[in-house]
């Protein structure tokens, strides 16, 4: 998936996440911000960067603003957030599995 737009999902509330992405040519950049980013930054990483692998992003900035999300709610969020900035209105959930 492209990413054509800036677009944004989730909120700054407590156990949740605000996912932001741009469009960037040539280069996929992923800053990752957490208040518990020492005992899980691993783990974020892993989700985020797993998820943005199945959705065949390759360029794009996104930048995560982490309040203590459970990973399934890093998904949605990231998720959310790519289909917005790509303005696509639905996933091949068969890739994702």
């Amino acid at each position: 998936m492209k990413i054509i737009k800036e677009a944004l999902a989730g909120t700054f509330e407590s156990s949740d996440l605000l996912v932001k992405v741009a469009p960037a040519e040539g280069q996929l950049t992923v800053v990752v911000n957490s208040e518990v980013i020492k005992q899980f930054g691993h783990q974020i990483k892993a989700v985020i960067n797993e998820t943005l692998q199945a959705l065949d992003v390759q360029e794009g900035t996104i930048i995560v603003d982490d309040k203590g999300a459970l990973d399934c709610v890093i998904r949605a969020r990231v998720q959310s957030a790519v289909l917005r900035g790509a303005d696509e209105e639905q996933i091949d959930w068969e890739k994702l599995s």
